[in-house]
């Protein structure tokens, strides 16, 4: 049984998942595979040390990473966020969010940030652009009760 989320939750699931190392962690093994842990501060060039350990800390701690004898990869809760990183960028650039010109982090940490203000406060929905935006807002959803519940729950089945 899936249980709704609060828009608290919702909320902090999108400040979480905005991270610009996380998502420069995950896009970036999306795109190349997987990364031997001793070539990501030069395969993550735009990040500090500091900024690529807490983004694999954190990509850690949410079970986004699988380190195998090739190096860092994703899991498939990695690979679904990944695909959610896509989509969400897609909406964002065809719909010039948050401006014509903007990186692939940048639009996805704003639409997040889009997405949770309008977890605590709907907005009536208009047009094409509307209806992508809520495609985006529930498949974030969906991945959120996919992985991270799974997450919260841990081993012993109970949300912490």
């Amino acid at each position: 049984m899936i249980h709704a989320l609060t828009p608290q939750q919702f909320q902090a699931a999108c400040a979480e998942l905005s991270s610009a190392g996380l998502i420069r962690l995950v896009s970036e093994i999306d795109d190349h595979g997987a990364i031997p842990p001793r070539t990501l501060a030069s395969t993550l060039t735009d990040l500090t040390r500091d900024q690529i350990r807490q983004a694999t800390e954190q990509a850690d701690a949410l079970g986004l990473l699988d380190r195998s004898h090739s190096g860092l990869g994703l899991t498939p809760a990695g690979e679904d966020l990944a695909d959610l990183y896509d989509a969400t960028a897609r909406w964002a650039r065809r719909n010039n969010y948050p401006a014509p010109v903007c990186d692939f982090a940048g639009r996805i940490r704003h639409t997040f940030a889009l997405l949770g203000e309008s977890a605590a406060a709907p907005r009536p929905r208009e047009g094409e652009a509307d209806a992508e935006f809520g495609r985006v807002h529930r498949l974030l959803a969906e991945w959120i009760h996919t992985h991270q519940l799974q997450q919260m729950r841990g081993d012993h089945g109970v949300a912490a």
